[in-house]
């Protein structure tokens, strides 16, 4: 059955992700994740320096569903907030 885009666009959301590692040039040895991610209906689209991008990027079109990040990716993201990193 196909359902109109405004109708599924509520309760479906598309996404791409391409993610590849990529090694430093000042540590020969560091590897570190790159990539994007694209929201396939609106073409939004965030360069991502690491994995926890792809659930940040996600995160509010669950919301707008109705939905939540479980517990805990959002101890994660306090930890990782500006004011955290000001403490180390």
């Amino acid at each position: 059955m196909v359902m109109p885009m405004n109708q599924s666009t509520a309760t479906t959301h598309s996404f791409i992700v391409k993610i590849w590692l990529e090694e430093t040039a000042e540590e020969a040895k560091k590897v570190t994740w790159r990539g994007y991610i694209t929201h396939v209906f609106s073409g939004k689209r965030r360069y991502l320096k690491d994995l926890d991008d792809i659930a940040a990027f996600i995160t509010p079109y669950l919301r707008d569903m109705g939905g939540e990040p479980g517990l805990s990716w959002r101890i994660r993201q306090w930890f990782r907030r500006p004011q955290a990193l000001e403490r180390k």
